[in-house]
């Protein structure tokens, strides 16, 4: 398989595993933010979106990037701003 070996590919690829987490998961993301416990909640699905990721990208974009965590705030956060927290 060969790996993603340009940023915007990268950024992409962050996006579509992040996504995919949320779209499963959203019973989770909303019970995480309420609860202020999202990372928690999700851990184990985060890390293998992580692993997945990283493994499918060249080293030298993900010492230089952080697409995953971008991704994570915009698409696990930021897009379920409306949930009632204590957080925000």
């Amino acid at each position: 398989m060969k790996l993603v070996s340009t940023p915007e590919a990268a950024a992409r690829l962050a996006r579509t595993i992040v996504s995919d987490i949320a779209l499963y998961n959203l019973d989770k993301i909303h019970e995480g933010i309420k609860n202020d416990t999202l990372f928690d909640v999700l851990k184990k699905e985060i890390r293998e979106g992580e692993d997945l990721y990283k493994s499918r990208v060249v080293p030298e974009i993900l010492k230089k990037t952080n697409f995953f965590n971008r991704a994570l705030v915009d698409i696990m956060i930021k897009r379920h701003g409306g949930v009632d927290s204590k957080i925000w």
